[in-house]
């Protein structure tokens, strides 16, 4: 099952932190700025402010330019672990998520685990990062934690209205797979080969496994 696993992984990886900053970010950091300024609403605070989060974002900017000339994952995450606990809300969550990825990469599979898990249970973070958090930590132990634990997470992460969902019941399927439960994977392959507003990749590499499953 570990090309399907790579599959997943590089699906998830697609939706990688760049462009959910792109498409959220903005409004991450509208709503904080909309929270500090409250009824105060002068033009002298809002230009202070302005002033401020330009230079929040410039810091930022130059951090990710460090980590990205870093050709170690490991000293590329001490960088973001150095420059979180002062960073603000949005910023910050971001890097954590970016943090996590970097200490998989370098191998330090439990703190990356516990990395994500934290933003996971985090309420302070949109529920968008949350699930992917959450995701990103049951695909990193889908081949070796508890299946019961696992699969309740899942099943909160691939229900209807859920952003992740399609990627969610794909590892449900795998995670059926690992426990030898085909009749069970082949259940949730089905419905996503056959779920015309999934994902054409997904829909297709369940379609793939129907295939290589065979015949019922």
């Amino acid at each position: 099952m570990s090309d399907i696993s790579r599959e997943v992984d590089e699906e998830l990886r697609r939706e990688n932190w760049e462009i959910l900053w792109k498409k959220y970010g903005k409004l991450l950091i509208a709503a904080a700025v909309a929270l500090v300024l409250g009824t105060a609403g002068t033009v002298g605070w809002r230009e202070y402010d302005r002033g401020q989060r330009e230079d929040a974002g410039g810091v930022f900017g130059t951090v990710i330019a460090e980590v990205e000339n870093s050709e170690k994952p490991g000293v590329a995450a001490d960088l973001l672990a150095a420059y979180i606990p002062g960073a603000p809300d949005g910023y910050a969550m971001l890097a954590r998520l970016r943090e996590a990825k970097l200490r998989a990469d370098a191998g330090e599979t439990e703190v990356a685990i516990a990395l994500y898990d934290g933003l996971a249970g985090d309420n302070s973070v949109e529920p968008l990062f949350r699930d992917l958090a959450a995701l990103y930590s049951v695909r990193m132990q889908i081949d070796s934690g508890d299946p019961i634990v696992l699969g309740a997470r899942l099943s909160s992460l691939a229900a209807d209205g859920k952003p992740w969902r399609y990627t969610a019941r794909e590892m449900q399927a795998v995670l059926a797979l690992n426990g030898g439960d085909s009749a069970a994977a082949r259940e949730v392959f089905t419905k996503l080969a056959d779920d015309m507003d999934a994902p054409d990749s997904l829909r297709t590499r369940a379609a793939e496994m129907l295939r290589a499953m065979g015949p019922s």
